[in-house]
């Protein structure tokens, strides 16, 4: 019996490893791929859209846009031109779920800080309140790197209509609210054609969720596949 081993060893040999490759391929074949939906407003629940585009099953992209940032500076669409961005809503004197978001945000900045495709646009929900010096005293203490990340102000109108009409991601206030929009906990991954792939749970950096949301964690590694599908 040793004899013969010996005698077919290397007849043994390639069949083993002709074994392991055809398993591997088989494997790569029929693992299933990683994929991001994409989506539109018919995708997404109806209190997160305005009413006038919850129809919209397709080519749903971010409008174009006009801010003003931390740094006085005038943000629009041609700032984000071919780029992965997160966005969010939020505001610097929120004391419930906004420290937490933005502590994530500083950490999802610092994994992305050497990846000239990724950046980050926050948007304030009381622009009233939130100045340019007030962002930027804010951005200061949070080390936001300004060129990575705007945290944006401007007319609450506006940033209302993007909210809902390209973020899908902002429930409406009462009208006798203070602040018109009640913001939520979203981040929103948009790719660089503009188009909305996924929400994450901005609260969330590592830990367990309810099926169909993702943590921030899960949100990097959603970059970093858009990231290398983009090339």
């Amino acid at each position: 019996m040793l004899s013969a081993i010996k005698k077919y060893k290397y007849l043994i040999g390639f069949f083993i490893v002709f074994s392991i490759i055809t398993i591997s391929l088989f494997y790569s074949v029929l693992k299933p791929k990683k994929t991001l939906p994409i989506y539109n407003p018919s995708d997404v629940n109806p209190e997160l859209v305005d009413s006038t585009i919850q129809y919209v099953a397709n080519d749903h992209i971010i409008a174009d846009f006009k801010f003003t940032n931390q740094n006085g500076k005038i943000i629009t669409q041609k700032d984000y031109e071919g780029k992965i961005y997160v966005a969010d809503f939020f505001f610097t004197t929120c004391p419930t779920i906004c420290p937490k978001m933005t502590d994530n945000m500083v950490w999802l900045q610092n994994q992305i800080k050497n990846n000239p495709k990724v950046m980050l646009l926050s948007h304030s929900v009381t622009p009233d309140i939130d100045s340019v010096p007030v962002l930027k005293k804010y951005a200061v203490k949070k080390g936001v790197i300004d060129s990575k990340w705007n945290l944006v102000t401007g007319d609450k109108k506006d940033i209302y209509y993007i909210a809902r009409k390209s973020y899908l991601a902002v429930k409406t206030g009462k009208p006798e609210e203070l602040y018109d929009m009640v913001h939520t906990e979203n981040f929103v991954l948009v790719d660089s054609k503009k188009r909305v792939r996924g929400f994450y749970d901005g609260t969330n950096l590592d830990g367990p969720t309810e099926p169909g949301i993702k943590n921030v964690k899960q949100l990097l590694q959603d970059i970093i596949f858009l990231s290398s599908e983009e090339k």
